[in-house]
């Protein structure tokens, strides 16, 4: 049976992880990777998410399950974290996922049993595992326009231009913020449309929030979700707790469906939990307790945001630092995009003999379509980005 598999694509970043690993310069630039990292190089453990274990640790007494759908307190705070005071009370469904690639997963697994021939719509370009995981599952898959690569920010007449060609019951999936790859969100004035949009063409969104306090704010990075639940009847949202939270490795993740009617709610709420069962019967508990702790104790939750606001603020910096020394060089803001975007990420338009060649000659990392890790720069990094980006013609 075995030798009958045949390989599968190798993963480009674990790829660029390992080419960095073997690069023996002293002074490489890691702008690949997808996570966090302070100015040292590393992804901090928040002082919160300690001051919790140190709490769990002293006062946890079992080791048992927690149910299949997972603790009702954590999926609860996480409803009330990212809806606010759009819940619609009685009409929400959820279960804990491993992670928000969990949460995705499991989004795509209920369409697949709810309308099997709907049609998938996924950003060109969007985070990789959108498309492998559609396609796994077998379904149809279609892709809108969302990026304009000589701008760099939305394109967003050619989204809807794209979507005018969905059907009935077809499911759309959306970033919450900080979009992945391209760090470019969509406007308020935008989410309205595409809500207006939805209704109108009973499309379902699922929404992908990945990085919720990455970008304007806590709340500031949930009103594109908090303007659809505001307009639709039904939508999914898969969130993550890896990067706002840091606890990466925990797993941490949530999907929450929301429905028209209570019934509809009820009935969500029973395949999710029977998909769980199927998949990996209980989910992980550690990492959610830590976030139920931290978003349900006053000095805990006041330490969370603290830090996050910490992270956020330095990525903004760095993001200005980076548009100030390309002004400076150039003499103009044509790279003023990068200052807009937000989160983690911004797609330069790089070519992949441009990315290529600045790996090659100056040490610097990227994936191949010039998605940089704005994280992974300091004060003492910036400037060498900056030379590199214009030595290779951007």
């Amino acid at each position: 049976m075995l030798s009958s598999l045949v390989a599968q694509p190798e993963d480009k970043i674990i790829r660029l992880i390992k080419e960095f690993k073997d690069d023996p310069r002293q002074d490489k630039i890691d702008l690949g990777v997808g996570v966090y990292r302070d100015r040292t190089g590393l992804t901090p453990i928040m002082k919160s998410v300690k001051k919790a274990e140190k709490q769990l640790w002293q006062t946890e007494q079992t080791k048992a399950y927690t149910g299949i759908a997972g603790d009702p307190e954590f999926r609860n705070s996480m409803v009330t974290l990212i809806l606010g005071d759009q819940n619609p009370t009685g009409k929400v469904s959820t279960i804990h996922t491993p992670g928000g690639t969990g949460a995705v997963r499991q989004a795509l697994e209920l369409v697949k049993v709810a309308v099997p021939n709907s049609c998938i719509w996924i950003s060109d370009p969007s985070w990789p595992n959108h498309l492998s995981i559609t396609r796994h599952l077998g379904l149809k898959i279609a892709t809108y326009r969302y990026f304009d690569h000589e701008t760099r920010r939305v394109n967003f007449s050619g989204m809807m231009e794209d979507l005018s060609q969905v059907s009935s019951g077809d499911i759309l999936i959306l970033h919450g913020c900080c979009h992945n790859p391209t760090g470019a969100d969509l406007n308020q004035h935008q989410w309205r449309e595409i809500a207006n949009f939805s209704l109108k063409k009973n499309l379902i969104p699922l929404i992908d929030i990945a990085y919720q306090g990455f970008g304007d704010g806590i709340i500031e990075d949930t009103k594109g979700v908090q303007t659809m639940v505001q307009n639709l009847p039904e939508i999914l949202i898969a969130a993550s707790c890896s990067k706002n939270f840091g606890i990466y490795r925990e797993r941490t993740g949530v999907l929450i469906a929301i429905a028209d009617t209570s019934l509809a709610s009820n009935l969500a709420q029973a395949n999710m939990t029977h998909l769980n069962r199927q998949n990996y019967s209980f989910p992980p508990d550690h990492g959610a307790r830590l976030v139920s702790m931290i978003l349900n104790d006053g000095d805990l939750r006041q330490n969370w945001e603290q830090e996050l606001k910490t992270i956020r603020e330095g990525m903004i910096g760095l993001r200005q630092s980076l548009v100030a020394e390309l002004r400076r060089l150039t003499g103009s803001d044509r790279f003023g995009f990068i200052g807009e975007h937000r989160g983690m990420f911004s797609l330069l338009g790089a070519t992949e003999d441009q990315v290529m060649k600045m790996r090659k000659y100056a040490g610097i990392y990227m994936v191949s379509d010039g998605r940089i890790n704005v994280a992974g720069l300091n004060e003492d990094t910036v400037p060498i980005l900056a030379k590199a980006m214009l030595d290779v013609g951007l």
